[in-house]
């Protein structure tokens, strides 16, 4: 199985909504966020993907079929500490979950942005806190910070976040 990324480009929008929308659906049982009018999530940061810099957007594909997406960019989750990137999406469909789609994609992304990291998760998604710990740790070998609870961190339903900090400096000297 090979896991690409390829970035998402302006007239590729769409697809990339579409898969929002099915992320925001199933992460509404975390955030109890609540559809629109049309019945839809939106998400009102997509158009700055292309308007914006420091903003990046991939599809991961598997053998060359859509299985998700990554959304970067350089706004970090709470202001206490510098930071160069953080994860703003992440997305792994159903039929590519645990079998390491999601590891590689996250490797990948972080190969591409070399920098300070702060990563958010909803600790009620309990499937999340142990892949971020897990791949967190396997990729920084265990150099990270996580603070639990974090204040600033906040959830549309009120839940602060759990925030990874960590540095991802591996094979700079090559690039």
């Amino acid at each position: 199985m090979r896991v690409d990324l390829k970035q998402v480009e302006e007239d590729e929008k769409e697809v990339l909504r579409n898969l929002l929308e099915k992320y925001d659906y199933e992460f509404s049982q975390y955030d109890k966020r609540d559809v629109n009018d049309l019945g839809l999530y939106g998400y009102k940061y997509l158009d700055y993907y292309w308007t914006e810099e420091n903003r990046w957007a991939y599809f991961i594909l598997v053998d060359d079929k859509l299985a998700g997406f990554v959304m970067v960019n350089d706004y970090p989750e709470v202001d206490f500490r510098e930071t160069d990137f953080q994860l703003a999406e992440f997305f792994v469909m159903y039929k590519y979950r645990r079998a390491g789609v999601g590891r590689q994609a996250f490797f990948k992304v972080l190969d591409l942005h070399k920098g300070r990291w702060q990563l958010r998760r909803h600790p009620a998604n309990t499937s999340s806190v142990y892949f971020w710990d897990k791949v967190i740790d396997e990729y920084t070998n265990g150099n990270y910070e996580l603070i639990r609870a974090c204040p600033g961190a906040m959830y549309d339903d009120g839940t602060l976040g759990d925030v990874f900090f960590f540095e991802n400096r591996r094979n700079i000297e090559e690039d």
